[in-house]
């Protein structure tokens, strides 16, 4: 299968809020820039630029959107609300009944190509 199928297999294995969480994580982020690269690994879907940019996850009780450089990155949102201890990573989790701001997210993520462009 390749990865948006494996995105489509996922959601439908969720369900319920995780799921309608998960998918629209997953079409929020390649929206943010087009030359982000959609892969399935780790048994979930991770976008790369010049380097990892982001992934989705679904645990028990929420959905989250990791940014492995997050720790770099420019929060004006103040979304990052996982994994604040953690050297370079920082994560994003939304829990039933959370509102996903779109267009802050995408500005997360433009943020976390534009690093990895940097980089470079």
């Amino acid at each position: 299968m390749d990865p948006s199928e494996q995105i489509e297999a996922r959601i439908a294995e969720l369900g319920g809020w995780r799921g309608k969480a998960f998918a629209r994580l997953c079409k929020l982020v390649p929206a943010a820039d087009p030359r982000l690269t959609l892969e399935w690994k780790w048994s979930t879907a991770v976008w790369s630029h010049k380097g990892l940019v982001c992934a989705v996850g679904a645990f028990k009780d929420n959905v989250g959107l990791n940014f492995f450089q997050g720790a770099k990155l420019p929060d004006p949102h103040h979304l990052f609300n996982a994994g604040l201890e953690a050297k370079l990573s920082r994560s994003v989790r939304f829990a039933e009944g959370d509102k996903i701001d779109g267009p802050a997210l995408k500005a997360l993520v433009r943020a976390a190509v534009a690093h990895n462009d940097s980089k470079s």
